[in-house]
């Protein structure tokens, strides 16, 4: 069964792949070559695809046939991942379908046309002989192209006919993403392996088009069992992938298109491994794209770009993926760096539906990742993070709500009492329950209850920043209890509602189904409010067992709608249940917490 706190202090991220915004045409030419004043390719062109004639060919070396393989001294492809022997296997199986369907027409022309027909049909069947053929002819282009470059290192324009051939091959490639089952024949092949080794291609163009197609295979959107999933991913690292994407994270230049959307696969790739929380780890511990993102979230734009946004994205599920990444980005400073980033929007809200606005977003998950550990909190108080965050529940717009869960998250956990007190000592309390009395939505309501339930957990007894707190709530004729007794009649009504249709549902099965279901039935009241309910009575507790006349007046407001504290009581005996079911989630403080505070109200 899940555990309550986990489903709710989690932060949100985005469930959306991002797809890139193409501002050209992607079936555009290949860029051409560029050759300096003595003929050599300069180190930032890139081979053209087109296929020119050169009139002086017979005047030079002799160009090696398409087919011929018999120079291979090693007995393999020059970079492939198949032998001599498996391409002749695959050479004769080949020949073999290409004369079962030869089309015959020794009849009619209707005959001719039906038989075209099925021939087509059958010419496009994707199968294991399919993804064969696919394979040997990507591996016979790659070693086209590395023979010719090669041989004609000086000479681009022969060998730009077999760079275009390749490049037509690697994006034949994506079809092979609506059929994934084919995926483990596809790296048995090698094949997987070759792709990967294309993404330290001289030429940056190849190198895009490999990792877009790595990025398209890997997609979320791709209908891949997890066995699947896992068997081409596993090959792709087994070739050096990880290393090979931050290598050309270093080598792009954004100022050129293409390599800017080179950047952004590469994003995408790192957004697809992240899903596996091994590989997000192995991600920030072999290569530096922790401190790459950092870096290119804190890059001047006169406009928040896709790619700055994206590296925002990629860094929050990085971190949201592991505790390791977690620490690793507290240890860099990223937590001063990253409020940084977010102290111009405490009053300046970003234009909705731009990147700018996801970019905040994102931002705002990355530090709640990192404050909910002890390090973490430590360092976001050093950067004056609950000051910030103050300023913008005051003046802020949308920076306000998620103001309001980061603090939320800081105060939260067995290390939250520094934070409590700083809270308190930088005039906290005030716009906090400002905020409560304003008659929040759910969510602000949600975050608000858990900042004053880890304050009432965590601050000292009898300290001075205690006494403020409960001083708040009685102050006014204790309008604030009167708030949380509303608070706790709205949830109520709203859990009762889903526990009857439970109920309905309870009485229809057996035991055993019954059990199926009950994580089903949870979520349905965690939906409901179940969690808020439980914070609030979290909260009347601590009332009634610190101040006679918070008690009398909890006491009263109860009794107006047949209530008492044994209604209270009960939620918290649920509580204390869940948490017995969750042994491995275990909060022993809280659980003293909750015993205590339940002799309080017998």
């Amino acid at each position: 069964m899940s555990n309550i706190d986990d489903l709710f202090k989690k932060p949100l991220l985005p469930n959306n792949k991002r797809k890139l915004e193409a501002s050209i045409n992607p079936d555009a030419i290949y860029k051409a070559t560029r050759l300096t004043a003595n003929g050599d390719v300069k180190t930032n062109g890139r081979a053209t695809v087109e296929e020119e004639e050169d009139e002086d060919i017979e005047a030079g070396p002799e160009l090696p046939p398409d087919e011929d393989d018999s120079n291979d001294e090693e007995g393999r492809f020059f970079g492939g991942g198949i032998n001599r022997d498996t391409a002749e296997v695959l050479d004769f199986i080949e020949e073999r379908e290409k004369e079962d369907t030869s089309v015959k027409c020794n009849s009619s022309n209707e005959t001719c046309l039906n038989d075209t027909y099925l021939t087509f049909q059958k010419a496009e069947k994707i199968d294991s002989a399919w993804v064969r053929r696919l394979a040997l002819n990507f591996e016979k282009k790659i070693t086209k192209n590395s023979e010719l470059r090669a041989k004609f290192e000086s000479s681009p324009q022969k060998f730009m006919g077999s760079e275009a051939d390749l490049d037509a091959d690697i994006k034949a490639l994506s079809i092979l993403s609506e059929h994934p089952e084919l995926y483990e024949e596809f790296a048995k092949l090698g094949c997987v392996a070759s792709l990967v080794s294309l993404l330290s291609h001289e030429n940056t163009d190849i190198a895009i088009d490999a990792i877009e197609i790595i990025n398209e295979l890997t997609d979320e959107d791709v209908e891949a069992e997890q066995a699947q999933w896992d068997s081409l991913v596993d090959a792709m690292l087994e070739a050096n992938l990880i290393n090979l994407l931050y290598e050309n994270l270093s080598r792009f230049d954004e100022k050129v298109e293409s390599d800017r959307a080179g950047v952004y696969h590469v994003l995408g790739v790192a957004e697809n491994l992240a899903s596996r929380v091994l590989i997000a780890e192995t991600l920030a511990k072999e290569t530096s794209i922790i401190e790459w993102l950092l870096s290119r979230i804190r890059q001047p734009e006169p406009a928040v770009s896709q790619n700055k946004q994206y590296a925002a994205e990629v860094l929050a599920i990085l971190l949201q993926s592991s505790s390791t990444n977690r620490s690793q980005i507290v240890q860099k400073n990223g937590i001063d760096l990253i409020l940084q980033l977010l102290s111009p929007y405490r009053k300046r809200d970003p234009l909705k539906g731009t990147e700018e606005e996801e970019y905040v977003e994102n931002l705002f998950n990355c530090i709640t990742c990192c404050v909910d550990a002890g390090p973490g909190k430590d360092k976001f108080m050093e950067a004056e993070g609950i000051e910030l965050c103050l300023i913008m529940l005051r003046d802020g717009k949308m920076s306000k709500p998620r103001a309001l869960r980061l603090l939320d998250h800081a105060l939260g956990g067995q290390d939250g009492s520094a934070c409590c007190e700083k809270l308190v000592e930088a005039a906290g309390l005030k716009v906090t329950f400002s905020t409560l009395i304003k008659k929040p939505d759910n969510q602000t309501t949600e975050h608000i209850l858990g900042i004053l339930s880890s304050m009432l957990r965590s601050l000292p007894a009898d300290s001075a920043p205690r006494i403020r707190l409960l001083a708040k709530f009685v102050e006014k004729n204790y309008e604030k209890i009167e708030r949380l007794i509303s608070i706790r009649r709205d949830y109520t009504s709203k859990v009762s509602l889903a526990d009857q249709s439970i109920k309905g549902e309870r009485a229809k099965l057996s035991a055993a189904e019954q059990e199926e279901q009950e994580d089903e039935w949870l979520s349905r009241r965690l939906d409901a409010g179940l969690f808020t309910l439980q914070t609030v009575d979290v909260i009347l507790a601590w009332l009634i067992a610190e101040d006679d006349g918070a008690r009398k007046r909890i006491r009263d407001l109860l009794a107006d709608r047949d209530e008492s504290f044994s209604d209270v009581k009960a939620t918290l005996k649920e509580q204390l249940g869940s948490m017995d079911a969750n042994a491995e989630n275990e909060d022993p403080v809280m659980k003293d917490v909750l015993n205590a505070l339940i002799q309080h109200l017998m």
